[in-house]
């Protein structure tokens, strides 16, 4: 298992290019499913969430090919069969959204129930009620999500919770649906209306992605196409709050900087300029930034992905600071691992209370969770002398060669194997 070993307090500097979205690509391979001809899509972020999906398809039938790193060709017309049930599967959390699209496409899905990070209940309850509303039988029995339907027919699905999710599901299994489809309090996230651009773009007929109520006109069939992913939201501000937690000066690009707005104001509110332009922005960090309270919320609020990276950061920053974690609800498990480098945080249910230490200083960690190995990442950046991060398998999962990205902007990093 690979390590990162990291020296501290180097100043971040330079430009850094984002991949695709990790989010939106999870949504959209599934999706490409149910159409009836060649998907290519580009832009694909070549990380190992999105590496075992390609693989969970080809497992059912579906034909793959790399053309290049960031370009898959999806032909979904070998599909032989519409159970998903291997360890690719089990993976990641987004591989439930084969089950809206086997359910769209075919009337019927077997999916294992999903992997993916562990920091607190995530359940599937609303992903459940909007296909039974759609006309379908679902059921989770030993280890399976089983969904069933003579036929799909549309209906008006309100969601307790604005789950990205339950909201993506529903709107593949719509989209082939008969009838008018009307999604209440649907989840805004960019990765939702990608999706439904992606799913528009091959045929459908979806109006209202990015607001709370989303409609969707089912269609016979869906066609082949072309299309690029967005850029990766999480990925850019983990980048952005690296440049503040070092002192630096970091030119994130190919972005869309409207993405970004809870994070370019938080970290303009502690001090940093931030500037943007069309499709990049420009965080310089200075030595004495302010504390700040963070509350976690549904897009466009500030991300709950980004929440242990900003943590991180705040740990460097003078006074104390408050963070408020309203959507998932045991996601500071990392926080043990931050202490090790010194962080003076207090959890108490979903608040973390920040106060600075003195200095940070280099320890063993492990990353416990994908955003939490970025967090230990920022950390590390902070820290004087010798951090080594273990378990980089999570950071493997979202981050596209993170540590070669880190080297050219200044930091001291290196992969080294555990043999090393």
């Amino acid at each position: 298992m690979d390590h990162l070993i990291i020296n501290g307090k180097q100043t971040l500097r330079g430009e850094v290019a984002i991949n695709g979205s990790k989010n939106a690509a999870t949504a959209i391979l599934p999706a490409a499913i149910m159409c009836s001809g060649i998907c290519v899509i580009d832009n694909l972020p070549n990380v190992d969430d999105i590496l075992s999906l390609v693989e969970a398809m080809r497992k059912i039938g579906c034909k793959c090919d790399f053309k290049d790193k960031h370009t898959l060709i999806i032909d979904p017309s070998g599909i032989n069969t519409t159970c998903a049930n291997h360890e690719s599967v089990r993976k990641l959390r987004g591989s439930y959204y084969l089950v809206g699209a086997l359910l769209g496409r075919f009337g019927k899905a077997e999916v294992t129930l999903p992997g993916g990070c562990n920091f607190g209940t995530r359940p599937i309850d609303q992903h459940e009620k909007g296909l039974e509303a759609l006309g379908a039988s679902v059921t989770t029995e030993h280890g399976m999500i089983k969904a069933f339907a003579e036929k799909l027919t549309g209906a008006n699905i309100y969601l307790d919770v604005a789950s990205v999710g339950a909201t993506i599901n529903i709107m593949l299994a719509a989209s082939c649906a008969d009838g008018l489809t009307t999604i209440e309090n649907a989840a805004k996230e960019p990765h939702v209306v990608d999706c439904a651009n992606f799913l528009n773009v091959m045929g459908a007929k979806i109006k209202g992605a990015g607001t709370d109520v989303i409609k969707i006109t089912g269609v016979n069939s869906l066609h082949g196409g072309e299309y690029t992913i967005i850029p990766d939201q999480i990925e850019c501000g983990t980048f952005m709050i690296a440049a503040a937690a070092t002192a630096g000066e970091i030119t994130v690009k190919n972005i869309i900087p409207k993405h970004m707005d809870s994070v370019s104001a938080k970290l303009a509110e502690m001090g940093c300029k931030v500037e943007e332009r069309s499709d990049s922005i420009t965080v310089t960090g200075y030595p004495n930034l302010k504390h700040v309270n963070v509350k976690t919320m549904a897009y466009p609020g500030f991300p709950t992905d980004l929440q242990p990276q900003m943590t991180a950061l705040l740990c460097n920053v003078s006074g104390t600071s408050i963070i408020t974690e309203t959507v998932f609800d045991n996601r500071y498990q990392y926080i043990t691992e931050l202490r090790r480098l010194g962080c003076n945080v207090t959890v108490d249910g979903r608040v973390a209370i920040i106060n600075q230490l003195e200095k940070l200083t280099g320890a063993d960690v492990n990353a416990t969770d994908l955003r939490a190995g970025a967090a230990l990442i920022i950390g590390a950046l902070c820290a004087e002398g010798t951090t080594d991060i273990g378990n980089i398998k999570y950071v493997d999962r979202g981050y596209e060669a993170i540590e070669e990205k880190l080297a050219n902007l200044g930091a001291d990093i290196k992969r080294v194997s555990k043999e090393e």
